[in-house]
């Protein structure tokens, strides 16, 4: 005897009860892929949901829920009085293709399929960007301590904008792609008594991190092919922000005094643009001499060139008098000045701004908008409220005394467990230092090896457009607690012995 329609029906239909894909959806996709490779053809009547309930040993509202879902999509008919039906609708294609129960992604064969010259260059220099994808907790450099951070007055100035905010609030508006209005006024305020930042609100285009505002001016600034200096070891971000924009890079030695603008003037007397992080340059530390800042400005009126100022973690000076930005020394407009919210708050805010000579506003505002129209207005709205009630320079003070107490326990540490067989920087700001290795050690290799040993730490040479000419390791210590400060460097110390 052969079986019965109903019995093939359940045969097609197979449970695994220990899948975390609930128990209707099963039924669904089993019954959907039946009728799809047609082994449900087109008008059968399906048995009534108690018997397939009862075959299948599941409970009546599992097999009404699938049932419902496929009538809903277009599949089964369900005919009052009559009985449920494999639809006669389905478009002939439809019926003709295989789809997987698992509605994986597919798999094309790789081709070489063409981007745009300027799609080649990012998707190559993307890579440049030595991020370590772990999550230990020892020495990354330029990250906050988020343990520390006032969460419940943010998700409290957070929540007042979603209750008590305006509509308007959150609607797009072009007239405000510069930024909200009040967050302008709050950064132009801080700006000027924090960093002597000769600035007004009009001149803020609020930016969604420090990233996209380097992209921007890149972007506004360069033509392809366009000589931009580079600071010798430098932000790697900024590397790629002017190389999507076809800039072709000019690597600028920086010394102790910052970045060494004869050196610059030789190798690259007509260039472009400079990018520079003045206050305290990345990654070594340094801070620009007056008489370089005033050289630089200088060289850049007579050149016709901009300077992107890069001030990414001025707030963390530990010792001395705060260094004004070299954008307050600027009498003719030609600094374009960017900050970031993000290392006195939380990485993943992705808030950040720019001040732009007069008279570039409109265009940047113009080109501002062309990225992705504005930044989140409740999130701009809670950051004005933040600065306006003292929170944010309350927590700069306090994250300042904390910093300064861990920097203290790694020099120590570092002194007492390595001596002279790693050396520290003397940067008195920022949220890291540079950890000398001898002459001739890799430090790549010494990175990688100390990831196994739960240590995250960043290769000097990585910053480099040419040789690095002595090997070194960022030492981030902002985000580690003392104690592991203190156990990190006991296991590279362990590092240290097999290099």
């Amino acid at each position: 005897m052969s079986p019965s329609p109903n019995t093939f029906l359940f045969s097609l239909i197979h449970l695994d009860r220990q899948e975390k894909t609930p128990l209707y959806w099963q039924i669904y996709a089993a019954l959907r892929q039946a009728i799809l490779t047609q082994q449900l053809p087109s008008g059968l009547r399906l048995p009534s949901t108690r018997d397939l309930a009862a075959n299948l040993s599941v409970s009546r509202n599992t097999v009404v829920n699938a049932i419902k879902q496929l009538a809903v999509e277009g599949y089964l008919e369900i005919r009052p009085k009559s009985g449920t039906y494999v639809t006669h609708n389905l478009p002939e294609e439809l019926l003709q293709t295989a789809v997987s129960i698992e509605q994986k992604a597919p798999h094309f064969p790789k081709h070489n399929r063409p981007l745009s010259q300027r799609g080649e260059r990012l998707a190559g220099i993307s890579t440049a960007v030595n991020r370590n994808p772990n999550q230990q907790p020892v020495f990354p450099h330029g990250r906050p301590d988020l343990d520390a951070f006032p969460f419940q007055i943010w998700a409290r100035l957070i929540n007042k904008q979603y209750r008590q905010s305006p509509l308007t609030l959150f609607r797009n508006n072009p007239d405000e792609s510069a930024g909200y209005q009040p967050l302008r006024e709050a950064i132009a305020m801080h700006l000027r008594v924090a960093r002597a930042v000769r600035c007004d609100a009009e001149q803020i285009i609020i930016v969604s991190g420090s990233q996209q505002g380097l992209y921007l001016a890149a972007h506004m600034l360069i033509d392809p092919g366009d000589e931009v200096w580079m600071e010798e070891p430098g932000y790697l971000g900024a590397r790629i922000a002017f190389l999507s924009a076809g800039a072709t890079l000019i690597p600028v030695p920086v010394g102790e005094n910052g970045l060494d603008v004869a050196a610059g003037h030789a190798l690259s007397p007509t260039a472009r643009c400079v990018y520079t992080t003045p206050s305290h340059q990345f990654p070594l530390g340094h801070t620009m001499s007056l008489k370089a800042r005033l050289n630089l400005l200088d060289w850049a009126e007579k050149a016709g060139a901009w300077i992107i100022e890069d001030d990414y973690d001025s707030e963390y000076r530990f010792g001395g008098q705060p260094v004004p930005a070299l954008q307050g020394l600027d009498g003719n407009g030609r600094v374009i000045y960017i900050g970031t919210f993000s290392k006195v708050m939380f990485p993943n805010m992705r808030l950040g701004y720019m001040v732009i000579p007069p008279d570039l506003v409109e265009a940047f505002k113009a080109a501002r908008f062309t990225i992705d129209i504005q930044s989140p207005n409740v999130v701009q709205a809670a950051m004005a409220e933040f600065i306006s009630e003292g929170h944010f320079s309350r927590h700069i003070r306090r994250m300042r005394r904390l910093y300064a107490e861990r920097r203290a326990i790694l020099v120590a540490e570092v002194d007492r467990v390595l001596g002279d067989r790693l050396p520290l920087s003397q940067s008195e700001s920022g949220m890291h230092l540079i950890g000398w290795l001898p002459s001739g050690v890799d430090d790549k290799v010494v990175q990688k090896t100390a990831v196994s040993h739960k240590i995250n730490v960043a290769a000097l040479s990585d910053y480099y457009l040419d040789t690095c000419p002595r090997p070194g390791l960022l030492m981030g210590f902002a985000a580690s607690k003392p104690n592991e400060i203190r156990a990190g460097i006991g296991r590279l110390a362990a590092v240290l012995d097999g290099a």
